[in-house]
């Protein structure tokens, strides 16, 4: 078959399936944006990046970005198809950001696949969740139906679409819903193991497994990911825990949500709580190697992930993967993975001196915490690649067709 994964900053979601798919003897190609210089495991094509969308566009602004992203892939996906003569069985990419709009304008002939990671909606998502970055109004509420246009025209388009949870799968209308599949990407439960002999030394430290560690891992350390809950409940914590260390792991900048008024949000919560804060024992680490990742939360005694009701990082399943006792937030996309007193524990996430508690608590008793973490380990095994990658092998050998060894809904 020839295949094409389409996504401005592949492999993204498409790391492992990507080259498996290639191993198989497919013909696999990427069709990304011309600024990504992410090393690739296929052959790489690129398309130019569209010209910024003036801010007067308001609601309309994210459908016209869209578009206009949309309308460049499909001109690079033109050029594909007059000058290289490739024509795609499979087309399989990312909605997020129109990419796959036009496409079918361009290969009719094609089965489109799209993963669909979620669909913004004005109540019980991320809008309005946490009152103190904004209010639900009116103004919010037109703003995310209007962010939704261009997704839901990529569904309505599409032959099939992709989910990697369940929770993921339900943000989208019941109409469209019947397209999905839910597969996780899966995470590489093999590497991603125990070591109970782990250390790392970071900062001038050495932390070794069995240490007291509280362990915190964002791509960009902003509220979305409840930084600053985490950041308000470590006073207490180290207060009462003298030994304890903390390391954080994650860059300055947004990912998700608005910006900051000024500054970054890491620099304005770690000045709200320094002056209660013994600062010699908070490691901030930034971006760090993989090894150094797996290190850190091997490490840990008390893994802390927080989540807006968003989509779900693949650090939980990873932290999971790796044993690790997990204090999670109580939202709907954790609750899916994450069982109260079963594989972690859930605190509700704006209790930031519940989160102050159960990380003592935590780290006091890690004899307590043992069969959480061996049932974490347990739980992440049924997201592992060894069973979801060939699931994901199925759904795009089959196009997406429900009598092509289609993944069934998890």
């Amino acid at each position: 078959m020839r295949i094409l994964f389409v996504h401005q900053n592949f492999p993204g979601q498409f790391l492992h399936l990507a080259p498996a798919l290639a191993a198989r003897g497919h013909e696999v190609l990427a069709l990304t944006a011309e600024d990504n210089n992410r090393p690739s495991p296929v052959k790489v094509m690129k398309y130019r990046n569209p010209d910024p969308v003036g801010p007067d566009r308001r609601a309309g602004r994210m459908y016209a970005e869209a578009c206009a992203r949309g309308y460049r892939a499909a001109r690079a996906a033109r050029q594909m198809r007059d000058g290289l003569g490739f024509v795609p069985d499979v087309i399989f990419g990312h909605s997020g950001w129109g990419e796959t709009l036009f496409l079918k304008e361009v290969w009719p002939e094609a089965r489109l696949l799209v993963y669909a990671e979620l669909m913004y909606r004005t109540e019980g998502l991320d809008t309005g969740f946490d009152a103190e970055f904004g209010v639900n109004d009116l103004e919010a509420r037109v703003s995310t139906v209007a962010r939704s246009a261009h997704l839901v025209q990529a569904m309505v388009h599409a032959d099939a679409a992709l989910s990697p949870t369940r929770f993921q799968a339900d943000t989208f209308p019941p109409e469209l819903r019947a397209k999905i599949t839910v597969c996780h990407d899966g995470v590489d439960t093999a590497r991603l193991c125990p070591d109970p002999a782990a250390e790392v030394t970071l900062a001038g430290h050495s932390f070794r497994a069995g240490d007291e560690v509280i362990t915190f891992v964002n791509r960009t350390l902003e509220p979305y990911r409840g930084y600053h809950i985490f950041m308000r409940a470590l006073p207490e914590v180290l207060a009462a825990r003298p030994q304890a260390h903390v390391l954080i792991i994650g860059a300055e900048g947004q990912s998700y949500g608005a910006a900051p008024p000024e500054g970054s949000w890491k620099q304005r919560f770690l000045e709200e709580v320094q002056g209660r804060l013994d600062l010699s024992r908070v490691h901030f680490l930034g971006r760090v190697p993989y090894e150094t990742y797996m290190a850190v939360l091997r490490v840990g005694r008390v893994h802390a992930y927080l989540t807006y009701p968003f989509v779900l990082s693949w650090s939980l399943i990873e932290a999971m993967s790796m044993g690790a006792m997990v204090l999670g937030s109580d939202t709907g996309p954790v609750r899916e993975v994450l069982r109260h007193g079963e594989n972690g524990r859930l605190v509700d996430f704006f209790d930031t001196a519940a989160w102050s508690r159960e990380m003592i608590a935590a780290l006091a008793d890690p004899a307590a915490c043992a069969p959480l973490r061996a049932a974490a380990r347990q739980t992440a095994l049924a997201y592992g690649s060894e069973l979801c990658l060939p699931r994901l092998i199925a759904f795009v050998e089959g196009a997406g067709r429900s009598d092509g060894g289609a993944v069934p809904g998890r």
